[in-house]
């Protein structure tokens, strides 16, 4: 039985479900499928460690005590531990680490009630997590290892507005456990009733992070505002909506450029993009008459003059609509005169660039047997058989970068070619399995994704990388699609692998 192979999977990361067709993948920006989940899953609750909220404190203060000791003080001092749970009074605190460090007690009340002065608030952190609570209707707790005393002087530090952001802080003094011990989590979450996989934990420290995230907790550790604002917009948001967002907003300015930061301006990503998202408002495409080529106006990079070619021509005639059935088939007749000796088509109208690519190939055998005559190409189909039998694509190929790019192609030949799917189908799907987890770019992740579905399998750390991927404002990072055969310069276009990053959204909620 085809896909039985993947039945003793126990994991949803990667398991065998109902394949999804993908001439059924529905990505027009006016019409989308019914979504599962938003962003990630469903969140809603923030744990936020109180040290993220504090932008800044100072270890100077106006005493003999240096800045090191204090800091040895605050942060390793079994006294000041026990302070923070609660097992010793500020006087005893005091007395204690006045003696532990051979200081006076006077100097050292002195130099934490000039600690607690210098204390500054993150007011870019606070607008973030404020912003977030009022737009998806979560919860925020704050949580913080710290005395009754230094709550009482951190509340000063916040508006009272901002303070009432917290639905709830946790203290160390109130638990008598800290951020650091296992302990601390179940507690919380036992009195929030949060479901540890509905939770967002943005922690200081690896070292607090750490015990919340075997309970199951989803946690990030602070760095940057932006990288914070990226992590928790794609665990909330809605990452179809706000790719949507992004591809109107840029509206015929999503160009190819290079590696080397020189714009390209060509037809085939464009023609990719539409046929992504049926929107033909989102690009400006060339309605050629007949023969399509790659570069709209002048070549770029590469020789003075560039032939018409068969892979650009084969994806113009299956996504546009201006050309004529007969002049269509006239137009494939005459491909079938640039076949080489082994029976592979060939990439060019051009007997002087005599060059074959499994990416082509799958191009232009989807326009064949999208119009019935796969048979005149049963050579170039037994030879892509062979490259995904013995796993020929994985290093990518002369004008393609990525393993992912050929699983993708395959899986667009698939949504016109039934037969071909049923031939293909068990080892698609085992080849599609391989790939599972394997290393990638945001646009490789995404063909991933896509394939995956094809073939009925649910790549769900893979899905689950490409969302992490999402920017801020709803895009996709610049990905590298082609590379060129001679000069080894890569193109990539942004508004494609936000396109094609939205098909696998699209794809993976099907499942």
């Amino acid at each position: 039985m085809a896909f039985q192979w993947l039945n003793s999977l126990d994991s949803a990361s990667a398991k065998k479900v109902k394949p999804v067709s993908l001439d059924k993948i529905n990505c027009s920006l006016h019409s989308k499928p019914e979504a599962k989940q938003s962003g990630l899953g469903i969140y809603n609750t923030i744990f936020l460690d109180m040290r993220v909220a504090i932008t800044s404190w100072s270890a100077e203060t106006n005493t003999d005590i240096t800045p090191k000791l204090m800091k040895n003080i605050l942060w390793y001092s079994g006294n000041w531990i026990e302070y923070e749970k609660g097992n010793l009074s500020e006087q005893e605190m005091y007395n204690a680490m006045a003696n532990e460090y051979h200081l006076k007690p006077t100097d050292l009340q002195k130099a934490i009630a000039d600690v607690r002065n210098s204390i500054k608030i993150n007011q870019e952190v606070i607008s973030l997590i404020r912003e977030l609570k009022e737009q998806y209707k979560i919860r925020v707790f704050g949580m913080c290892n710290i005395s009754k005393s230094d709550l009482e002087n951190l509340q000063t530090k916040f508006s009272l507005k901002d303070w009432e952001l917290f639905d709830r802080i946790f203290t160390s003094n109130a638990l008598g456990k800290r951020l650091q011990n296992l302990g601390f989590y179940k507690q919380v979450l036992k009195e929030t009733n949060a479901i540890p996989v509905e939770t967002i934990y943005v922690a200081k420290s690896f070292e607090k992070s750490i015990p919340a995230g075997s309970l199951g907790i989803n946690c990030i550790v602070y760095d940057t505002l932006e990288n914070l604002s990226q992590k928790l917009r794609n665990y909330f948001g809605d990452p179809v909506g706000r790719a949507t967002s992004w591809l109107q907003a840029n509206a015929k300015k999503m160009f190819s450029t290079s590696d080397v930061g020189v714009t390209i301006n060509e037809n085939y990503l464009p023609m990719l993009i539409y046929e992504l998202t049926h929107d033909r408002s989102l690009v400006d495409l060339v309605e050629y008459p007949r023969l399509f080529n790659f570069y709209n106006g002048d070549p770029v990079l590469t020789t003075e003059v560039f032939p018409f070619d068969l892979d650009t021509t084969a994806l113009g005639l299956k996504v546009l609509t201006h050309i004529d059935y007969d002049t269509k088939m006239s137009i494939m007749d005459e491909m079938l005169n640039f076949i080489d000796s082994d029976g592979i088509i060939q990439i060019y109208y051009d007997p002087s660039r005599p060059r074959t690519d499994p990416m082509v190939c799958l191009n232009i055998l989807t326009l064949f047997h999208m119009y019935g005559r796969g048979s005149e190409l049963s050579s170039t189909l037994d030879y892509v058989h062979s490259l995904l039998k013995n796993r020929a694509y994985l290093n990518g190929t002369q004008y393609y970068c990525t393993a992912d790019v050929f699983l993708y192609f395959l899986s667009r030949l698939f949504s016109v070619a039934p037969d071909v799917h049923e031939r293909f189908a068990t080892l698609f799907a085992q080849r599609c399995f391989e790939r599972f987890g394997a290393e990638g770019d945001a646009c490789a992740l995404a063909m991933r994704v896509v394939a995956g579905a094809v073939a009925g399998i649910r790549m769900y750390v893979d899905y689950e990388r490409l969302l992490h991927m999402q920017e801020p404002d709803g895009s996709f990072p610049l990905c590298w699609v082609f590379k060129n055969r001679k000069t080894r310069i890569l193109t990539g276009n942004k508004g494609f692998t936000t396109a094609v990053a939205l098909q696998a959204c699209n794809a993976f909620r099907m499942l």
